[in-house]
């Protein structure tokens, strides 16, 4: 017994390592209630007052239609709006994990030198504040009118908020810690690897919360823009022909694909930083 103790490696105790506890399915189906059926009810109250309002203020339907007019026009050519929206997710989906990746790395090479963030960090600010119409011709000019511009526009719409805040992660370290592993003389990769990139992700996610929306705000301008297909160009169909039911039901779509997208990140949140499950929100 004294040599099995002898011959395990130092740092192996006899207890094992803490874990996770365990969270009984009840109780999980209780969290999990708790977080969806307020806003739910919430919306349905919202929507059953909206249906009375419109019935009783016998409004025309061309300004606000009934709920139950969307969701006619919802259910009458379902795959209409599922091929549009599958078209903008593509193209937001794509230029967020464009920006995702390029912002995150820049912040990286930002973080380690103090002269590169003072030289990099202006052209990025012109990229935060330069309108999106301003840009999208020549963008048209270099992508085409297809999916390409639409990646661009969501990709240049969502690089700041993600740079800005895996910059700060990765340089928000505990002292303590970082001062430890330069004591043990961790190489620079090891410092990113085992502090830095940890430190970061709560804030590479509180950007990506940011960021959804807005590539999808960005897919769908430049598709006001460009013409093409997706849920920018049937909201611009249904707008000139004043079909308000068509044009409310694109935007209950765009609605629900923000909200689905949100929950995601949530929920990938909460798996990767279960340590911090008290802190991270629904």
């Amino acid at each position: 017994m004294e040599q099995a103790r002898e011959a395990r490696p130092l740092g192996v105790t006899d207890h094992a390592a803490p874990r996770r506890p365990r969270v009984s399915l009840s109780r999980r189906a209780a969290r999990v209630a708790a977080t969806v059926v307020p806003p739910l009810v919430a919306l349905a109250l919202l929507v059953v007052a909206w249906e009375l309002w419109v019935r009783e203020r016998q409004v025309a339907e061309y300004l606000v239609p009934r709920p139950s007019a969307v969701a006619d026009a919802l259910w009458s050519d379902p795959g209409r709006y599922a091929t549009a929206a599958q078209e903008s997710l593509v193209a937001a989906l794509g230029g967020l994990v464009i920006a995702s990746v390029g912002a995150f790395a820049l912040a990286a090479v930002m973080a380690h030198s103090r002269w590169l963030e003072r030289a990099l960090y202006p052209p990025a600010l012109m990229v935060k504040v330069t309108p999106i119409v301003a840009v999208y011709p020549l963008f048209a000019i270099w992508f085409g009118f297809g999916v390409g511009p639409k990646v661009a526009i969501a990709a240049l719409i969502t690089f700041f908020p993600m740079l800005v805040n895996a910059l700060v992660g990765l340089r928000t370290v505990d002292p303590a810690a970082l001062d430890f592993l330069r004591a043990m003389h961790a190489s620079r990769w090891q410092l990113f690897w085992r502090l830095r990139l940890p430190s970061s992700l709560p804030y590479v996610f509180a950007a990506l919360r940011i960021s959804v929306p807005l590539s999808l705000i960005g897919a769908v301008v430049a598709e006001f823009l460009s013409g093409s297909s997706g849920m920018g160009q049937l909201i611009l169909i249904a707008n000139g022909d004043f079909d308000t039911p068509a044009l409310f039901g694109a935007i209950v779509v765009l609605a629900a694909l923000g909200v689905a997208l949100t929950a995601g990140v949530a929920y990938i949140e909460r798996r990767v930083l279960f340590w911090q499950e008290s802190t991270v929100g629904p």
